[in-house]
This record gives structure tokens, sequence and C-alpha cells, in this order.
């Protein structure tokens, strides 16, 4: 994707302080890869800043495979990651450098240093494997999905095509470059030639919407909770001149969200995006055409360019009728390679074969519309971040277990509203600072209840249906 010949003197990155050109970004690219020498894994803790970027690039341009780590991830968990991957390298901001015992330091740009683990290939590559992604991140999930440069080269281009990105448009870095999202904005605006605002300011910050309007943002990504909380920020008062494009992914929106940035962007002439996306087609599936944001309030669109859907009943047969509910099937050239739990994995080549299975249950209308009615995984967006509510309650189980309690737990609730159901009364209490700390999400997220007893199948299985009596949204 990154070649960026002719663009010399073009600005790629823009710091408050600071401004990369693509020759500037190539170069330093190019020099932390040279100190890696060879195709292997190298762990990338994610930070919102340049030498986070430039070690993405220099890893992907140079056939080194990085996995996208949150520079913020529990030290425990990180470890755990570690152990079972084998990273050669792992190119990291410096305050977390003391964590990897025995590395050893090859190189340093800014805050970031390259530590050399040593590892000569204990696990071969795939050939075409070009990138892992984390399918839970706060957790620290094991398990990762594996992308291709085919796959990686696809979404971006469909991408690019359907929000007309071009060289002229400037993004900024509000969402976590861990995250696929984030990671897509990155991929698409520096492979069409625009530019990123790099920065870790949070939008509650005037900081924020100061850089929005100095450096001329003309394009703002976000989650469902992001959009919740622009509109109790007044956004739509605010005075943002440049701003064209807002784009929406990482969960369902809330229709009466949807519908008023809709109505306020089509007012002011700016384009709003609702579009549908997972780590396991490298970023996104399915769009809703601007110009269709009002009209459709409550759908997240049609298939990309490329792409398709197809709906499925319970008997696995094609739904063809409007309005008929069927497990959404998407098929795409940015379907990822499948999943890996460890390094032994990643030999394993194209399980996927372009056909992804979401586990999201939908319908379409009559203009081929398509709108998300439910889930049939477990798994919950909190704050736009995909959880896996299996990890969450293994994390749960062992912190118990080290505390000397024999209580059960489950976990449930809706997107951005964790549910963790505790048989002791005691540490109920404890559950909600325990988890906001261990998977750095605030907490207001999640809620702990106490139950006498967990509701049970005959079989033994919780009853996960019985707890939403207990649900307070």
């Amino acid at each position: 994707m990154f070649h960026w010949n002719g663009r010399g003197d073009r600005p790629a990155l823009l710091t408050e302080k600071d401004v990369w050109s693509y020759e500037r970004l190539t170069e330093e690219a190019d020099g932390i890869a040279a100190h890696v020498g060879r195709r292997c894994l190298v762990f990338l803790l994610t930070k919102n800043v340049p030498e986070a970027i430039a070690g993405y690039v220099g890893f992907l341009s140079h056939g080194i495979v990085p996995v996208m780590v949150d520079a913020a991830l529990d030290a425990e968990l990180l470890a755990e990651l570690v152990v079972r991957y084998r990273p050669s390298f792992i190119w990291t901001p410096q305050a977390r450098k003391a964590e990897f015992v025995g590395a050893e330091g090859a190189f340093s740009l800014g805050d970031y240093v390259l530590l050399d683990r040593r590892e000569t290939a204990p696990f071969p590559l795939a050939e075409e494997l070009a990138l892992l992604m984390t399918t839970s991140g706060s957790t620290g999930s094991p398990k990762l999905v594996r992308q291709s440069y085919a796959n990686l080269e696809a979404n971006t281009a469909s991408i690019i095509e359907y929000l007309h990105i071009t060289p002229e448009e400037r993004a900024i870095t509000n969402l976590p470059l861990h995250y696929v999202y984030g990671l897509s904005i990155l991929n698409t605006y520096l492979t069409a030639g625009a530019s990123l605002v790099v920065t870790e300011k949070s939008f509650f910050s005037r900081e924020f919407w100061r850089l929005m309007r100095e450096q001329r943002v003309t394009s703002l990504g976000g989650v469902p909770y992001t959009y919740a909380m622009l509109k109790r920020l007044r956004f739509f008062q605010m005075d943002l001149p440049a701003l064209r494009t807002l784009t929406q992914a990482g969960g369902k929106l809330d229709p009466e969200l949807h519908a008023a940035f809709a109505e306020d962007c089509a007012q002011k002439g700016r384009r709003f995006f609702v579009m549908y996306g997972a780590a396991e087609a490298t970023a996104r599936m399915g769009y809703l055409p601007a110009e269709l944001a009002c009209a459709k309030v409550g759908s997240m669109g049609k298939a990309i360019p490329g792409g398709r859907f197809e709906l499925l009943d319970d008997a696995g047969k094609i739904v063809t009728e409007a309005g008929r509910i069927g497990e959404l099937v998407y098929y795409g050239d940015n379907v990822t390679m499948g999943y890996a739990t460890s390094g032994k994995d990643l030999s394993r080549g194209d399980e996927r074969q372009g056909r992804y299975v979401t586990g999201d249950l939908a319908q379409f209308d009559a203009d081929g519309i398509y709108t998300i009615v439910g889930r049939k995984k477990r798994f919950l967006k909190i704050f736009g971040k995909r959880t896996n509510l299996e990890e969450v309650e293994h994390i749960l189980r062992r912190w118990l277990a080290e505390t000397g309690s024999s209580a059960e737990v489950a976990c449930a609730g809706v997107d951005d509203h964790l549910y963790v159901f505790v048989t002791d009364g005691a540490m109920a209490g404890k559950v909600v600072p325990y988890l906001s700390s261990k998977l750095g999400l605030h907490f207001s997220a999640f809620a702990a209840k106490f139950i006498p007893a967990l509701p049970k199948s005959a079989s033994g299985k919780t009853l996960y249906r019985e707890l939403e009596q207990y649900y307070d949204v």
C-alpha cells in the first residue's frame, strides 16, 4: 500500500509541534525496519504518536509482521501474550522497556525503543501474513486475527473509493491504532496521499478542538460512545468550518443519535457515513451512503465496493425476502485468513476463502439496505471496542480465586453496559474498580450485581437470558 514515490515534501503527519513529510516518514520507517533486518514477528505497542506510525509503516513495507497491541495493556496480560507468541522484537514506549527482562535495546526514535528479544524465528510465518490484530484488545485475548497483504490492499482501496478520500483530505487520530477502525483511517489516508493530524488528546479537551480548527481537519470518525459524548459537548454549535465528513462504526448507533447527526450534517453541507465492520474483515464490510443518512435511520447500509452480503435462515438457506431476519454473511477479498491463538498458528494459510459468517442478525429492505437487529455471539462493544464476555469472565474467575472467594460469576449486557453478576455480596462492590483498572475502560461501562445463585440449565449451563431482568438500561 505504501508506495509514495513523488509525494516528497507533502505533509503526511502533523502534530502540535512538528510536520512529518512523506519523505521523512519513509526514511524513519525504513530506519526502524533496517534494525529488525528480517521477516519475523514484532509486537508494536501502539500510541497515537508519529513513532508508532513509523514503526507500523516500516514493518508492513518490509515484510515484518506486527502484532498491534495497546500500549496501555495490563502488564500481566501483555506478558501472557509475549509467552504465547514469542515475538523477536518489541517496538515500545520507553516507559514499558523494563517489563521485557533480557531484551536488548537495538534502536530508538523519540520516546520509542526497539527491543531485541533474541528469538530466532521460533514460529514460521505464512508467506501472505501481513498483520495481526486483537479480537478483544482490552482483555489481552490470545485470539488474534490474521490479516494478509491482499486483505489490507483490498479493504483500503474500497474505503478510499466509497468515502472519496483525496490528497486534500485531513483526518485526526482520535481512535487507537490497535483498533481496526483507527488503523483503517491511517491506512486509507496515507495510501490516498492525504494527511493525518496525530494527537493523543481527547475530544473532552479544549486542545483537541483547537487542533481541529488550526489544522483544518476535514474528517472525524467515532464509535457510538463518541457520538453520544459529542452531543453532550454541544458539537452541533461548534465552529469547525473545514470539517466536511463524519464517519461512524464500532457498533450500532442509537437511531436518535443517527437522525440528529444526519440532519445536522445535511443542514451544514457535510457527509455522514454510518459503517459496519469487524477485524475479521480487515475493517469495513458495509456502509450507508451519505445521501441516505436521513432516509435510512438505524440502517448500516450495503456492502462495500467489491463485497456482498447474504442472509441465512436457521436452516442455512439464503433469505430472499425483504424484511425477514437471518444471520449476516459477508463475501469479499478483505475477509481475513482466520484466527491465531498461539505462535503455532502463524504458518496457517487462508482458512476463510473470502467468506465470513458475522454472527450478527440482520434484515434488508426493498432497496437492499441492511439493518442489524441483534447478535448471536457473546461479544459487546464497549465504547467501540469489541469485548469478549468469555474472556472477561475468565479474568474475573482468576481474580476471585486469588482473593480466596469461591463465588460464581457471569457477564452479560448490552453495548456500552457490561453487567457482572456475582454470588459473593462482599466482592460485588470491588468488581467495577477492578475491571475498570484491568481493562483500561471507564468505570461507567460496568455494573456489578449480587445474586444468590446464577440461573442454570439442567446441564449446568448459565442461562444468560434470565439475567436480562436485572438490567437497568
